[in-house]
């Protein structure tokens, strides 16, 4: 994760405001309520940790990039938060209850990051992955995905499960419905705080933002109030680690 880190740093500020949260129900059914330790790894700047939270629970945040670390310690300063990755967390083994990765396992080894997960959860622990896609079944939607040259965060009636090594079992997948209600300029905003837009030529960014303009300009994208409403699905899924009886049959 560390080219990918380091690639955020410039957006670092804006991404939380920018980026939309995750339904309650797609965290409980990730977590669940008897977590005791939970950690949220490649947490940027606490989008999805803060959902973590309850009485009683511990929650770490494990992030890569300096600047979302930064973020995140002045977002979430009773947070423990330290700099690590994926593929290597700065914690003991059978350590932790569940482990996180919102719009994160996409940055990962899945072989290395797999096996690291398998380490530090203790037994009945489990790995949860979640991403929030934007529902390109409808097609403003889809342009705007276009516009935005964002390829990979987008639900269009199916989702392939996330690659994982041979550390972890079956999967389990949850899928959530919901829609988020926000204003123009904060897709714009969205759009800026991609990992990707620091990278273009100032003229290519000035076309992305230009085309991303004219789908939110289209009638109907908007109410009377400039209030959009953006539907998304949110896809989880569940991984336990593979018992060492598992591995040994299938060796047989």
């Amino acid at each position: 994760m560390s080219d990918p880190a380091a690639s955020f740093d410039s957006v670092a500020a804006g991404y939380d405001a920018a980026r939309p949260s995750y339904p309650r129900e797609s965290v409980d059914w990730l977590v669940g309520d008897d977590a005791e330790v939970v950690v949220d790894v490649g947490a940027g700047t606490g989008k999805f940790t803060r959902l973590l939270e309850r009485p009683g629970r511990r929650v770490i945040a494990v992030e890569p990039s300096v600047s979302m670390l930064a973020e995140l310690r002045r977002a979430l300063p009773h947070v423990e938060a330290m700099q690590g990755a994926g593929e290597r967390m700065p914690l003991p083994a059978a350590s932790v209850d569940v482990v996180t990765f919102a719009q994160a396992w996409h940055w990962v080894d899945a072989d290395a990051a797999s096996a690291e997960a398998a380490r530090v959860l203790r037994p009945g622990g489990r790995l949860g992955l979640v991403w929030n896609l934007r529902d390109e079944r409808v097609p403003w939607v889809r342009d705007l995905g276009a516009a935005m040259r964002a390829d990979g965060d987008h639900f269009r009636g199916d989702v392939e499960d996330p690659a994982i090594g041979d550390a972890l079992g079956r999967v389990e997948r949850h899928f959530a419905e919901w829609v988020r209600r926000t204003m123009k300029d904060e897709i714009v905003a969205d759009v800026r705080s991609r990992s990707y837009f620091p990278l273009l030529s100032r003229d290519e960014q000035e076309r992305v933002l230009e085309a991303v303009g004219e789908v939110l300009e289209r009638p109907g994208v908007s109410d009377r109030e400039g209030i959009v409403e953006v539907p998304y699905v949110t896809a989880s899924f569940r991984y336990a680690p593979r018992r060492k009886a598992d591995l040994t049959e299938e060796t047989e």
